[in-house]
């Protein structure tokens, strides 16, 4: 009856954060493993920005002569160096982060892991956000339409293009992302959570046979305990 009853009250204490653990992502991979891969992917793609970024600041003539040759426009050059400047100290600051994360999650440090679980927040929030207002202002796709350049392909059919179609087009293209980042969120928040349950010493261990726990001690307490002198001869 005991027995049945500790069961009975595990099953009914687990939180949802618990269902939703795993210690497995894509491609059947560990999270620490998931959690790497995405760092050092993002510190690739964040190195590559800020590379463009010096770049133009090192040579704004060959950056303009660029946009121009590729036929995009003038309009997309309203970057100043104030913005330039900002953009790559933001680019820094990404590498940063995601570096921590990467080493955090190899080395098993999990206060490491924070700052890019809370980027990964922020990004989320912002896109939900752009979901929100794109529904409850539709004709700013419209309006995003016509301010792009006149040499943007395929800009004339999109402005045919029935404006509900339009945005159901644009709300099911975010949903993707929002599900993508929601999956990637939910890596490394595992990871999150793998490394610190690694590094806690503590374990708790029910008995089967009442409702009442007992709390081990932890490692440190053990060796701090002196070992007992054999008795003398």
């Amino acid at each position: 009856m005991g027995k049945c009853r500790a069961s009975f009250f595990s099953r009914k204490m687990i939180s949802p954060w618990d269902r939703w653990y795993t210690t497995s992502c894509c491609l059947c991979c560990h999270v620490r493993t998931g959690t790497i891969i995405l760092g050092v992917w993002y510190m690739l793609i964040n190195a590559v920005v800020l590379l463009i970024l010096l770049s133009a600041l090192n040579d704004p003539v060959q950056y303009h002569y660029h946009l121009t040759s590729a036929e995009l426009g003038t309009d997309l050059d309203v970057m100043d160096d104030a913005n330039m400047c900002i953009a790559a100290a933001i680019s820094l600051l990404m590498i940063l982060i995601c570096g921590m994360a990467t080493y955090g999650a190899y080395k098993q440090h999990a206060a490491w892991i924070i700052p890019f679980f809370c980027y990964q927040i922020f990004d989320f929030a912002l896109n939900a956000l752009v979901a929100i207002s794109v529904m409850v202002y539709p004709n700013t796709i419209q309006d995003y339409l016509e301010q792009l350049p006149g040499t943007f392909p395929y800009k004339e059919d999109l402005m045919s293009t029935n404006n509900i179609c339009l945005v159901l087009a644009v709300l099911v293209f975010i949903g993707c992302i929002l599900a993508f980042k929601a999956y990637l969120i939910a890596c490394v928040w595992n990871c999150y959570r793998y490394v610190s349950g690694r590094g806690t010493t503590e374990v708790l261990v029910y008995v089967t046979t009442n409702d009442t726990t007992v709390l081990l001690p932890s490692y440190e307490e053990v060796v701090a305990i002196p070992p007992k002198e054999p008795p003398p001869e």
